[in-house]
């Protein structure tokens, strides 16, 4: 079961696409944080989600506000996805220990391996402020993420 909305955020601590540490801790008490789980990369509806977020950049990665994707990919698998698909925001890897940071968000799928469609909204006190969670075939609506945004 996902953490609940009114929560603190689990911290964690990934590598990002380029090999680089990301916590979420690096954004506490200065910008909000999308944090999105998703299945796989170079998947239909990972993709296309991904690629939305991607040309609405500018309202998940500015100056108030960081948008942070993450999969159970390594970090080589994310790098090439980053690059062919032209993603210029952090994707971090939950690959090792397999599915922890995801696990403690309540969004892995034991019996598939990987996290299911999870965003959590995170202000900057650390307090998730917004979840939805979607099955693997469900795509989520960005329209949701910008209202919760604007409610900050």
């Amino acid at each position: 079961m996902a953490i609940e909305v009114g929560s603190q955020a689990p911290e964690f601590e990934l590598k990002d696409n380029h090999g680089r540490t990301v916590r979420l801790s690096d954004y506490r008490g200065e910008k909000n944080v999308v944090l999105l789980f998703y299945p796989f990369a170079f998947t239909g509806v990972c993709t296309g989600e991904l690629c939305a977020l991607r040309d609405e950049l500018p309202r998940f990665q500015n100056d108030g506000t960081q948008l942070l994707a993450v999969s159970n990919d390594s970090i080589h698998t994310l790098r090439v996805f980053a690059e062919q698909e032209g993603l210029e925001y952090p994707l971090l890897s939950d690959f090792w220990p397999h599915g922890e940071t995801s696990r403690a968000y309540g969004v892995f799928d034991e019996d598939k391996g990987c996290a299911v469609r999870g965003t959590f909204v995170i202000d900057k006190d650390g307090t998730v402020r917004w979840s939805v969670v979607n099955g693997l075939p469900d795509a989520r609506d960005l329209k949701d993420y910008i209202k919760a945004l604007d409610a900050i």
